[in-house]
């Protein structure tokens, strides 16, 4: 089994503002969704940042994630093999974001 999953930014940025939003940040995303054992952590790790990238979003949460598949195994190949397919259905301009990110973490 792998190590669990741990999240506590939301607490941290937004606990006093949004306390809901940080409990299902912190508690249901990562405490439960994140641990479930369907899948393992580097392949939810590849569907994050395919999900983001789809969603057209390049901003911190995407460099986390990419920082976050590297460190459950995501090689350098794997991610340009994966970004490459992806471009392919979700727009090649969004793949030029995300390698952008991605070289820098890797």
């Amino acid at each position: 089994m792998s190590e669990k999953i741990v999240q506590t930014a939301g607490r941290e940025q937004l606990g006093e503002f949004a306390p809901m939003f940080a409990h299902l940040n912190d508690d249901v995303l990562f405490g439960e969704v994140w641990n479930d054992t369907g899948i393992d952590v580097k392949t939810r790790c590849i569907v994050t940042v395919v999900s983001l990238m789809a969603s057209g979003i390049t901003d911190s949460s995407l460099t986390y994630n990419l920082q976050n598949a590297k460190a459950h195994g995501v090689s350098k190949e794997e991610i340009a093999s994966v970004v490459t397919h992806a471009a392919m259905y979700v727009g090649w301009p969004k793949a030029w974001a995300v390698f952008r990110l991605a070289k820098e973490v890797w």
